[in-house]
């Protein structure tokens, strides 16, 4: 029966794979699971980063000079 879902084998160093086996040992999670959660934050913190570098360029090129109003936004 074919996997559920996809297959990514991956390669670590020794104290890089002892410590992943430490925490699933901790939690009583699967290797698998343990490595894919800690991808998954990964991933997370990239994105906060690029969203945060997005953020400071934003706030440096500002002019509340041409900024709507909240009542130019609403029509109100």
């Amino acid at each position: 029966m074919p996997a559920k879902n996809p297959r990514i084998n991956v390669v670590c160093e020794p104290p890089l794979y002892y410590e992943i086996s430490h925490l699933a040992e901790d939690t009583g999670a699967s290797l698998s699971s343990v490595a894919s959660d800690l991808i998954r934050e990964a991933l997370e913190l990239r994105e906060d980063r690029s969203l945060a570098a997005l953020a400071d360029q934003r706030a440096a090129s500002f002019d509340r000079r041409e900024a709507l109003s909240l009542d130019q936004v609403f029509g109100e």
